[in-house]
C-alpha cells in the first residue's frame, strides 16, 4: 500500500522537475527500485529519510550548478 509520504514527495518532484532517474542515480540504486518504493511495492526501512534527503541534495546540487 502507498504511503502519505510518498505522494508528496512526488508531488515536490514534479514542482522541482527531479525524475525517478535522479533519484536512483543520487541513491545509486536503479529507476525500477525507485518506483516500486514510490508506488507501493516496496518499503525498505529508512526509504522515507533517504528519498526525501536525495531529493534535497539534488536540490541543493542544482542550485549551487546556477
Amino acid at each position: 500500500m502507498k504511503e502519505a509520504w510518498t505522494g508528496e514527495l512526488i508531488g515536490k518532484m514534479h514542482n522541482n522537475n527531479v525524475t525517478y532517474t535522479d533519484l536512483a542515480n543520487e541513491l545509486n540504486v536503479s529507476k525500477g527500485y525507485i518506483s516500486m518504493i514510490l508506488n507501493g511495492g516496496r518499503n525498505p526501512s529508512g526509504a522515507k529519510e533517504k528519498l526525501e534527503n536525495a531529493f534535497l541534495v539534488i536540490l541543493q546540487k542544482r542550485t549551487a550548478e546556477s
